[in-house]
């Protein structure tokens, strides 16, 4: 197959001789421009020359160009697979003769992990398999993926979800590894530990005992590849923030305000020489593992991004294996801990080196490999992905409209019947693009009609900041107005119907959400009413509290209203009505 003119740039330039070619005759598309080059590798290269001046893409220089590439063969691509080794140690090894560390007991809903020491030669992440199933009382069985840890060391994590007695059994093309037994006792859960969260009541969250999740969060994408004096600030600022999510990413990112390189890198190289995607930078994994532990001690989930199109290592373009390789990897190494939701993407459609079918695979590989079944999404920029694909556990959005965010919550709740987690609504800043400038009062705004529509909105923060710390990207401190006004709606919504709140269609000017006749909570945004008139069911008597969400106060009316009642209201921005049955 050769080139052509309606391939993508991305595919064009990953080959020397045609990109060449470009240089050759039309090299203004290679000029830097104001956007990142993932934007100029998404076109195809028939849309770009379209859009130069006439007299850069005459008649004569377009057909040469298109000769010049057609006679190009396109190469085929190397798979890089690598079968694991079938006589990785000689018969003269013992089985099961690694040294293995272990606990006697650990608590519900804990990572328990068996330590083994054994070879290390060759290169065990492609040349050993490891593999071991659980059984509680020899019955439920799972099977979880071990990873070469390196200098030697393999471990196989897992997160007992039943208390009493476990055993489990190891198996691997390794002698020294396969074969190997034990057993360890599963306790009561600790005060803090509720288990993973999980969908509840089709739109809403729990966590697996039981007890209400309502996820506040916000996204901080590579705060894990700062430096560790920033790192630790950015978990002081979450322990006292409202948040209990978080976005952020594996791979290090390359973007405006983020031009840092990270602490480590995820591979064996460098930018300059390239990457071993064969093997692993432990201490990369074992970096991110203790952010994880991190935010689990601070009560907050990790919504962990495994992929995104700010890039310039090349992480985002590795080849199918290289893909299927650091996917199988980052389950087996994380799956095991409770704080946990998979991302497949941020922003999925601007990654130009994946097509739908290669997210489907992703999440084949995750979910089969994820034995404990985290929540899994992906996340949009331009175009939804088909949230109606049955892994998909909740919506992640991000607004496809300039203006409006929120607003659309109660349709995509009918749309997709699946919680609507609205992950990027824009982000309160003052930075030159308008994703990251809005206000304080219109971020908070944004919240609370998607709490009353029945979904749950994410937060970021993109002020300027002389050394380009923005807490949306490297985190650091918040110095926005939204955050503690944030916690305010979280305390609402905490105190609201222990199912969660749902839309109701109450009135047609203002959105409302709760369980008819005991419970409604009236949101009037940026619309100021003086007063406001309710007609409701005779015989019902109701406690009625006004409250201003930016001033975060709530005024408990004396009166017993029923039936048609009027309530005086204060004309200003941003309140809300509460009514609950007496």
């Amino acid at each position: 197959m050769s080139y052509s003119p309606n391939m993508k740039m991305g595919k064009i330039l990953a080959n020397k001789n045609a990109k060449a070619v470009l240089l050759k005759y039309v090299p203004q598309l290679l000029e830097p421009t104001e956007f990142p080059i993932m934007f100029v590798k998404l076109n195809t290269l028939e849309q770009l020359i379209s859009r130069l001046p006439e007299s850069l893409r005459t008649t004569d220089i377009v057909e040469k160009l298109y000769s010049e590439l057609a006679a190009l063969e396109e190469l085929e691509e190397e798979t890089g697979y690598v079968s694991p080794a079938s006589n990785y140690e000689s018969e003269s090894v013992i089985l099961g003769s690694a040294r293995v560390y272990s606990k006697n007991s650990v608590e519900k809903w804990a990572a328990f992990e068996v330590e083994l020491h054994g070879p290390h030669h060759g290169n065990p992440f492609i040349d050993v398999t490891l593999e071991a199933e659980f059984y509680f009382n020899g019955k439920k069985r799972y099977k979880t993926l071990g990873f070469y840890d390196g200098e030697g060391i393999y471990r196989i994590r897992f997160m007992p979800d039943i208390e009493g007695s476990w055993t489990f059994q190891t198996t691997s093309n390794a002698r020294s590894l396969a074969g190997i037994e034990g057993k360890f006792t599963c306790v009561s859960p600790s005060k803090e530990n509720h288990g993973p969260v999980r969908v509840k009541n089709t739109f809403h969250f729990s966590y697996e005992d039981g007890t209400p999740y309502v996820p506040v969060g916000t996204t901080c994408y590579a705060w894990v590849h700062q430096e560790e004096k920033l790192i630790q600030q950015t978990l002081n600022t979450l322990q006292a923030s409202p948040f209990n999510k978080i976005r952020m990413c594996v791979f290090p990112k390359s973007y405006q305000f983020n031009s840092n390189e990270p602490l480590y890198y995820p591979f064996e190289g460098s930018l300059e020489e390239g990457w071993d995607f064969t093997r692993f930078n432990p201490k990369f994994f074992q970096h991110l593992e203790q952010r994880i532990t991190d935010l689990g001690n601070l009560g907050i989930e990790a919504d962990l991004i495994l992929y995104h199109a700010y890039d310039r290592w090349g992480f985002a373009e590795m080849k199918q294996v290289e893909d299927d390789r650091y996917l199988r990897y980052l389950t087996a190494r994380l799956s095991a801990y409770r704080n946990l939701w998979w991302s497949l993407a941020n922003e999925y459609d601007l990654m130009w080196a994946k097509e739908i079918e290669d997210w489907e695979r992703f999440a084949q590989i995750i979910t089969e490999n994820d034995p404990h079944h985290h929540l899994i999404s992906i996340h949009n920029c331009w175009g939804f992905y088909d949230y109606s694909r049955p892994w998909i556990t909740h919506c992640s959005v991000q607004r496809i409209d300039v203006y409006k965010t929120s607003e659309n919550t109660d349709d995509w709740r009918k749309q997709w019947n699946k919680p609507i987690v609205i992950d990027e609504c824009a982000y309160e800043g003052d930075i030159d693009q308008g994703w990251g400038n809005i206000s304080g009062e219109e971020m908070v705004r944004r919240f609370w009609e998607g709490a009353v529509r029945g979904g749950y909105v994410g937060h970021g923060e993109t002020y300027l900041h002389p050394e380009d710390i923005l807490w949306w990207s490297k985190g650091g401190q918040l110095h926005g107005d939204s955050p503690k006004r944030i916690g305010f709606l979280r305390r609402i919504m905490e105190e609201g119907p222990e199912e969660g709140l749902n839309p109701l269609e109450t009135t047609w000017d203002a959105p409302s959400a709760g369980i008819p006749d005991l419970f409604y909570l009236y949101y009037y945004g940026f619309n100021r009413p003086s007063f406001r008139e309710y007609r409701m069911k005779p015989g019902i008597q109701y406690k009625v509290e006004v409250i201003d969400t930016w001033e975060m106060t709530i005024n408990e009316l004396e009166d017993v209203y029923e039936g048609k009642f009027r309530i005086e209201l204060p004309g200003k921005q941003y309140m809300a009505v509460r009514m609950t049955k007496i």
